[in-house]
C-alpha cells in the first residue's frame, strides 16, 4: 500500500472511529504542525492554537485533542508556554505519533462501541420508557458529578439557582459539551455547543435524554443541599434534531 493511500485509510479509520469530522480536521492540524516542525524543536499543537484554526470553543478542542490521545494518535507533552518564564501553569502540547500511518495500530474504540450498543439498545424499548431510561442514566451520573465538587465549586454551585446552573455548564464542559449558561425571557438555560455522543445521538436522539438527567442529577444534589426548589427541565432544541445547539431549560 502506498504511503498516501495509506495515509488516506488512517484519515479514514480517524474519522469512522470517533464519528466526528472535526476531530479528523484537529489530527490533520496536529500532524501538519508535527512534520513542518520535524527538524525543530517541535512543540506540538495547545487546545487554544486548535481553538483558533478550526473555529471551535477550547473546551471543545481540549476534548478532541485528549480523545485522539487516548486513542493512540496523539502524544502529550507538558511545557510551558513560554520558556523564559519560570511561574505559571504548564500547559498541554499534542503532536501526531510518528507511526500513524499504520492504519491496523489503532484499536477498536470501545466507548464508541458502547454507545452504539446503548442506542441500539435503547431503539428497541417504547420510546417513553427509553427515554426515561436515558434520563435516569444522565440523572445517576449527575449526581456523582456534583458529588465529586469541593471547595470553591462547591460553594458556588449551592449559592443559588443561578450559580448552580453555571456550576452545571462548567461541569458539563469538562465532559465535552462546551457548555454555558445564560438567561432568556426570565428563564435560565444551558446551550451545549458541541455533543460528546457524535453520530450515536443523531441515529438515536432519544441519548439527548442523557444530557437532561445529567442536569438534573447535579441541580438536584447542589441546589436541593441548599434548601431550594427547580421547575420542569425541558429540552428545547437538541443538536441531534438538527437545531444549532442542545438547549436545556429550567
Amino acid at each position: 500500500m502506498s504511503s498516501g493511500i495509506a495515509f488516506t485509510a488512517t484519515v479514514s479509520a480517524i474519522t469512522d472511529a470517533f464519528g466526528d469530522p472535526t476531530r479528523r480536521s484537529i489530527y490533520l492540524m496536529a500532524r501538519e504542525h508535527s512534520q513542518a516542525t520535524a527538524d525543530a524543536d517541535a512543540s506540538g499543537v495547545t487546545a487554544s492554537m486548535v481553538a483558533a484554526e478550526i473555529g471551535v470553543h477550547s473546551n471543545v478542542a481540549r476534548h478532541h485533542l485528549d480523545k485522539l490521545a487516548a486513542g493512540g494518535y496523539l502524544e502529550v507533552a507538558s511545557a510551558r508556554p513560554d520558556a523564559e518564564r519560570s511561574a505559571g501553569r504548564p500547559s498541554k502540547h499534542y503532536l501526531a505519533v510518528g507511526d500513524a500511518l499504520d492504519s491496523a495500530a489503532f484499536p477498536v474504540r470501545s466507548d464508541d462501541l458502547l454507545l452504539s450498543l446503548l442506542g441500539r439498545t435503547l431503539s428497541k424499548l417504547p420510546h417513553d420508557e427509553a427515554e426515561q431510561m436515558a434520563e435516569e442514566v444522565g440523572a445517576e451520573y449527575g449526581r456523582a458529578m456534583a458529588a465529586g465538587l469541593t471547595g470553591d465549586a462547591l460553594k458556588a454551585g449551592q449559592r443559588s439557582l443561578r450559580s448552580a446552573i453555571q456550576a452545571v455548564a462548567d461541569a458539563l464542559s469538562a465532559h465535552g459539551f462546551a457548555a454555558h449558561a445564560e438567561g432568556r425571557n426570565n428563564q435560565l438555560k444551558i446551550i451545549n455547543n458541541h455533543c460528546p455522543f457524535g453520530d450515536v445521538a443523531a441515529e438515536h436522539p432519544v441519548i439527548c435524554a442523557v444530557d437532561r438527567g445529567m442536569v438534573r442529577g447535579m441541580l438536584g444534589e447542589l441546589y436541593n443541599a441548599a434548601d431550594g426548589e427547580f421547575g420542569e427541565i425541558t429540552t428545547e432544541s437538541s443538536l441531534a434534531a438538527g437545531d444549532t445547539f442542545c438547549t436545556t431549560a429550567v
